[in-house]
């Protein structure tokens, strides 16, 4: 992993993590120069070769979040934020980026939820009903809460930023670029 894109990506992740901690957004202002200076970085950096992995990395980062976003419990930013990330690291990092931010945001959920011990009651009760109904007809259904039931909104970002640091220390370490 290059320590400029290490930086970078480590810059552009904190400050996408306070805007969103803010305003529960995170703008197309941010995510998408992130993502074109990341194409541009690697066209330059590494030529025609540098921009394809480039491009497969916004795509895979853009395909991993887009299920998500598409069944409304991700925001459109977030799914950006997530493809100008692969754009910088590449599709081998942004996978384990997407499974490290899974977790994270796993855990954040719930520590979320469990400071509202009725939003935490009200989602494993959807859920156990989803489970029943999966069972009894053999197909899928979890309804989303509607807004009105008064579950917390995440700020996805943050997760985003800790699963992603994560994969680019993991990166780092196996690659050995701290050591002499």
């Amino acid at each position: 992993m290059d320590p400029i894109i290490f930086a970078t990506v480590a810059l552009s992740l904190a400050v996408a993590t306070v805007i969103d901690l803010r305003s529960q957004r995170i703008p197309n202002l941010l995510t998408i120069p992130t993502a074109l200076a990341a194409l541009a970085y690697h066209l330059l950096v590494q030529g025609p070769q540098g921009l394809w992995s480039s491009l497969a990395g916004l795509g895979l980062g853009l395909g991993l979040m887009l299920a998500p976003f598409l069944c409304r419990v991700m925001g459109g930013g977030d799914v950006k934020l997530m493809a100008a990330v692969g754009a910088w690291v590449g599709p081998q990092v942004v996978l384990v980026a997407f499974l490290l931010t899974s977790l994270a945001g796993g855990v954040y959920a719930l520590a979320v939820l469990a400071r509202r011990s009725n939003a935490l009651r009200c989602v494993f009760a959807r859920l156990g009903g989803a489970l029943y109904a999966t069972c009894a007809t053999g197909e899928f259904n979890y309804q989303q809460a509607p807004e009105a039931a008064g579950l917390p909104r995440l700020c996805y970002g943050l997760a985003i930023a800790l699963g992603t640091v994560a994969a680019m220390t993991r990166s780092v370490l196996s690659s050995g670029w701290l050591v002499g």
